[in-house]
C-alpha cells in the first residue's frame, strides 16, 4: 500500500458494497472502524441513488480494542437481521478490521441467523475493488445457484452489473433489448436488481452473458462447471464487437443473429463529410480492460483514429490487455500509479484522450479534450438520460459522447483565431448585435505580443490558451558559445501565428517546428520559418 492523492480503485470492501447496494434483499455486516463509513457516499453523492446502501458497520473504535471487539459485531450481525429480515447476508471486514482477525464468517455462522450467511474472504492488503466485487458476487452465486430444469423458451442471464457501475443501468436494458429482438428472455440480471431469490434460480437459464469480466467472470465461470451453462466471451461495445456478439449467441441457441439495424448511425456518420476531420486524430486510452480494449476497437476501425497508446490499472486483466495492445503495435501500460499514466500520455501527445475521471484532469493540465469510457467516474457520468455503451444504440453514444470534446475544442479554436475580429473579440457584445460592435484601438505603446493578444478591458482575462506547455516569451536570441546547443525561441510574430493553429495540433506544430529550426541551426523562429517547416512535414 501507499499514499495517494487518488487511487482508481479502493479496497475489496468497496467491491463487496457495490454487489450488495446493486441487490435487492441481501444485506452486508462490515466489521470496520468509523472512518469506513466514508463508502456510503460513494453511493448516495456520486451515484445519486436515493437511499443509502443496505450495510450495517460494527463502527468499532480506538477504546474498543482492549474489550471484546467479536462480541460488539455479533450484537451488529444480529441487530441488522432483527431490523432489516433480509432474504440472506454477507459478512466480512475492512482492511482495518482485518488487522484484528476477529473472523466475521465464523462469528455469523455461530449466530444461527434464520437466513443464508455468506462469508467473504477479501485480502485487503493484496487486491482491490474490482476484485471483492467479483470475489463476492462468485461466493454469493456459489451459496445459493444450483443446477434445475431449463426453462421452455430460449433464456439466459446476464451478469457482472454493480452499483457504482459505468452505465451498468443502461448497458443492462440495451443488451435487454437486444436479445429480445433474436427472441432470447432475459432470466436473471444480476448482480444489479436481483435478490436472492432471483440468484437461486439462476440455473434455469440455457445461458450466461458475460457483460463485464471484471465483476462477473468467477461467476460465469462457475455457473459454466455447477449448471452446465456456457457463457459469451464476446463484450457488445461498439458496432463491430456487437455484430460478433450476436453471431456467438447464434451459435449457442440456433437463432438467427438477424436483427434490426435501423437505429444505428455511427458507420454512417463516421463516414460523412462533417466528420472526416476526425480521421487520423491521435488517441490515448486508459481505464478498466474491458472498456478499453473495446473503446480501442471502435477508435481504430469505425471512426479511424489513430492508437497511440493504452493500458488498464486492474492487473488481473494485464496479459488480455497486452494482447490487444499488440495488435496496435504498442507495449500496454499496467498501471495503477496516475502519475504514470500523466507521463505516458505526455509523452505520446495524443490529440484526445479516453480514461477515467482522473484522464479527464489530466488532460485539463495538459490541454488535452477528454471524455470518459470507464470508472471510475465522478457524478456528471451518471446522467438521468439514457446513455447505454452497449449494443447499437451505445454505438451511438460513444460516438457523441467521443467527438463532442473535439467539436467544441474546434469551436473554442475558432473563437480564438477570431478574437482580433472586430465583431467578435472579447469586449464586443454579442454576435448578433453586430450594429453596437466596436472596432478596439490599439494603445500605441502596446507591445507587439500584446497586441497579438488583444488589449482587453480592466477585469477581463485572456482566453485560456490549451495547447499544453506554455512557450517562453519572445526575446533576442542569446549568444551561443562553443559547444552548447540552445533552443530556438520563438519570435512574438511566429507565435501569434502559431495560435491560430487548432489546438488540438498546435502542439505537434509546435514540435515539428522546433526540431526543424534546431536542425538548421537557426537560433529565432520565425512566420517564415513556421511555413518552411510546415512545407518540409508536409512532403
Amino acid at each position: 500500500m501507499k499514499l495517494t492523492l487518488w487511487t482508481y480503485e479502493g479496497p475489496p470492501h468497496v467491491g463487496a458494497m457495490r454487489v450488495a447496494t446493486g441487490m435487492k434483499g441481501l444485506h452486508y455486516v462490515l466489521h470496520a472502524p468509523q472512518g469506513d463509513t466514508y463508502a456510503d457516499l460513494l453511493f448516495t453523492m456520486i451515484e445519486r441513488r436515493n437511499h443509502r446502501p443496505p450495510v450495517t458497520y460494527t463502527t468499532f473504535q480506538a477504546s474498543d480494542l482492549g474489550a471484546d471487539t467479536a462480541t460488539l459485531f455479533k450484537s451488529a450481525a444480529k441487530a441488522a437481521y432483527d431490523r432489516f429480515q433480509p432474504q440472506a447476508m454477507i459478512v466480512g471486514a475492512s482492511c482495518t478490521a482485518e488487522l484484528i482477525q476477529d473472523d466475521p464468517g465464523g462469528l455469523a455462522t455461530a449466530l444461527d441467523l434464520p437466513c443464508p450467511v455468506i462469508p467473504l474472504d477479501l485480502p485487503s492488503y493484496s487486491r482491490k475493488e474490482t476484485f471483492g466485487a467479483d470475489e463476492t458476487f462468485h461466493a454469493i452465486v456459489r451459496a445459493l445457484a444450483k443446477p434445475m430444469a431449463r426453462t421452455a423458451d430460449i433464456t439466459c442471464n446476464l451478469l457482472g452489473a454493480t452499483a457504482l457501475g459505468f452505465r451498468h443501468r443502461d448497458d443492462v436494458a440495451e443488451v435487454t433489448r437486444l436479445l429480445a429482438l433474436m427472441g432470447v428472455r432475459v432470466n436473471v440480471a444480476a448482480p444489479l436488481g436481483a435478490s436472492p431469490a432471483d440468484i437461486a434460480r439462476m440455473g434455469q437459464a440455457h445461458f450466461n452473458v458475460l457483460l463485464y469480466p471484471e465483476t462477473g467472470e468467477g461467476a460465469a465461470r462457475y455457473l459454466e462447471r455447477a449448471c452446465g451453462q456456457p457463457f459469451t466471451k464476446v463484450v457488445p461495445i461498439g458496432v463491430g464487437a456487437t455484430r460478433d456478439f450476436l453471431h456467438e449467441v447464434a451459435g449457442i441457441t440456433g437463432l438467427s443473429p438477424s436483427v434490426d439495424e435501423s437505429g444505428l448511425r455511427l458507420p454512417w456518420w463516421s463516414a460523412s463529410v462533417d466528420s472526416t476531420y476526425l480521421t487520423g486524430k491521435r488517441v490515448f486510452l486508459f481505464g478498466d480492460a474491458t472498456h478499453v480494449m473495446a473503446a480501442a476497437r471502435i477508435a481504430a476501425t469505425e471512426i479511424g483514429f489513430e492508437v497511440v497508446g493504452m493500458g488498464c490499472y486492474n492487473r488481473e486483466f494485464a496479459r488480455p490487455m497486452r494482447a490487444a495492445a499488440k495488435a496496435y503495435g504498442l507495449e500496454a501500460l499496467i498501471t495503477d500509479d496516475y502519475l504514470e499514466v500523466e507521463d505516458a500520455i505526455a509523452a505520446a501527445a495524443p490529440e484526445l484522450i479516453l480514461g477515467t475521471q482522473q484522464e479527464r484532469h489530466i488532460g485539463k493540465r495538459l490541454g488535452i479534450p477528454c471524455a470518459v469510457i470507464s470508472s471510475p467516474v465522478h457524478v456528471q457520468d451518471f446522467p438521468a438520460r439514457y446513455s447505454p455503451q452497449m449494443g447499437f444504440e451505445g454505438a451511438n453514444v460513444i460516438f457523441d459522447t467521443w467527438i463532442h470534446p473535439l467539436v467544441m475544442g474546434l469551436e473554442e479554436h475558432l473563437l480564438t483565431m477570431f478574437r482580433e475580429d472586430f465583431e467578435f473579440h472579447d469586449a464586443a457584445g454579442a454576435s448578433h448585435h453586430g450594429g453596437k460592435a466596436e472596432a478596439r484601438v490599439m494603445p500605441a505603446e502596446a507591445p507587439v505580443a500584446e497586441a497579438a493578444e488583444g488589449a482587453l478591458p480592466p477585469g477581463f482575462a485572456p482566453p485560456r490558451d490549451i495547447s499544453g506547455q506554455k512557450m517562453p516569451e519572445a526575446a533576442a536570441p542569446a549568444p551561443q558559445t562553443a559547444g552548447t546547443v540552445m533552443a530556438p525561441v520563438w519570435l512574438a510574430e511566429a507565435e501569434a501565428e502559431l495560435r491560430k493553429i487548432p489546438f488540438f495540433v498546435r502542439g505537434k506544430a509546435k514540435r515539428n517546428t522546433e526540431t526543424y529550426a534546431a536542425g538548421r541551426g537557426l537560433a529565432a523562429i520565425s512566420i517564415e520559418t513556421l511555413y518552411e517547416a510546415k512545407a518540409h512535414y508536409a512532403r
